[in-house]
């Protein structure tokens, strides 16, 4: 299947979720996330603030942020920059994405864990964004432990790569833990 065919089809089973499947889900994702190493041993964690099409992260944060450094993305042109999440410090941003504010940006070698969005994984920890580009830019820049999080359906056969692109080392779903790396 070609890139933009998978997230056609991904989209178009986004919108039949009900709200209680997707609070399921998120809930669900999350638990599984709390019991990994990787979760467990971090305390710099980047994440990102959910669009509405998105596993639900803002209880997430807010149930760990007194206990987790969580940072957040900011688009800057072409790129991320990541900033401390602070609920209170949140405005909408490039493409209606709420985004921290201030100039405290974080290098990305100073992150542990990040928790990566996607429209679909593989099982090979290939990841399909939205098309721009910008988290593949960001997680070049970082070792951090890369951890892919999605709905079960957004696990297909096979997602197409190129050379720009970078994977996850582990994927988190509803029914699934699959360590890639």
């Amino acid at each position: 299947m070609e890139k933009n065919e998978i997230r056609r089809k991904v989209k178009a089973l986004r919108v039949m979720l009900s709200e209680a499947e997707k609070r399921s889900a998120a809930d669900e994702v999350f638990a599984r996330l709390e019991k990994t190493a990787a979760f467990l041993l971090a305390d710099h964690i980047l994440m990102y603030h959910s669009l509405p099409d998105e596993l639900f992260t803002h209880a997430f944060l807010g149930k760990w942020a007194s206990r987790k450094h969580f940072y957040l993305p900011r688009v800057n042109g072409v790129n991320l920059e990541i900033l401390p999440y602070d609920e209170s410090r949140l405005e909408l941003g490039s493409f209606h994405i709420e985004e921290p504010t201030g100039n405290n940006t974080v290098d990305p070698s100073e992150i542990e864990l990040v928790v990566v969005p996607a429209v679909a994984y593989d099982r090979r920890g290939n990841r399909l964004g939205r098309g721009k580009g910008f988290y593949d830019r960001l997680l070049k820049s970082t070792k951090a432990t890369k951890i892919g999080i999605g709905y079960e359906f957004q696990l297909v056969d096979e997602v197409p790569v190129e050379p720009h692109d970078v994977g996850v080392d582990m994927i988190i779903t509803q029914n699934a833990t699959i360590v890639v790396k």
